[in-house]
C-alpha cells in the first residue's frame, strides 16, 4: 500500500511556484496600475512592474507574517479585515523600495491591495482548475480487507 498525500499548496510550492505566481502578479499589477490614477510606474516599463510584482512576493512571504503576528489583536478584534491594512502596508513597503513605482496616498495602497488581490485570485484560477483534485472512491477491493472506499489514500 502506498500513501501518497499532495495538495494544491505542496504542488504549487518551491521556486516553479513561485515565479509562477509572481508572473501572474506582475499582470495584476499592470492591470491594476491602468484602473488607478494614484498608483504609476514612471516610464511605465514592464520590467518596473515585474520588479514591482517581485519585492511585493518577497516582502509577503517574508515581512507579513512577521507583521500579522505583531498586529493579531486588531487582526482578531476587527474579524479578519486588519489583514487588508497590512497589504495596504505592503504595497507602501514596496513603494519606498521600488524608485519608479510611486503610491499616492495610503487609501490608493488599500485600492491597489484589494484590486491586486480581487485579479489574483482571477487569474490563478486556471491553474487551479488545472490542478483540481478530484476525489473517486476506488472499485476494486482486492487487497485491503475490512477497508471501506473512503478509509484509503491513494
Amino acid at each position: 500500500m502506498k500513501i501518497n498525500i499532495t495538495t494544491n499548496q505542496q504542488r504549487q510550492s518551491g521556486p516553479w511556484g513561485f515565479l509562477a505566481r509572481t508572473i501572474v502578479l506582475t499582470l495584476a499589477t499592470i492591470i491594476a496600475i491602468k484602473i488607478l490614477p494614484g498608483v504609476r510606474i514612471e516610464g511605465g516599463s514592464v520590467w518596473v512592474a515585474a520588479f514591482t510584482a517581485l519585492v511585493i512576493a518577497l516582502l509577503d512571504n517574508f515581512i507579513r507574517p512577521i507583521l500579522i503576528f505583531i498586529t493579531l489583536p486588531f487582526t482578531l478584534v476587527t474579524m479578519g479585515l486588519f489583514i487588508f491594512v497590512i497589504n495596504a502596508i505592503i504595497v507602501e513597503f514596496a513603494d519606498a523600495i521600488v524608485g519608479p513605482f510611486q503610491v499616492d496616498t495610503f487609501a490608493y495602497a488599500l485600492l491597489f491591495s484589494l484590486i491586486i488581490t480581487a485579479l489574483n485570485y482571477l487569474l490563478e484560477l486556471p491553474n487551479r482548475w488545472l490542478n483540481r483534485s478530484t476525489y473517486k472512491p476506488r472499485k476494486d477491493d482486492t487487497d485491503d480487507e475490512g477497508f471501506t472506499d473512503y478509509e484509503e489514500i491513494n
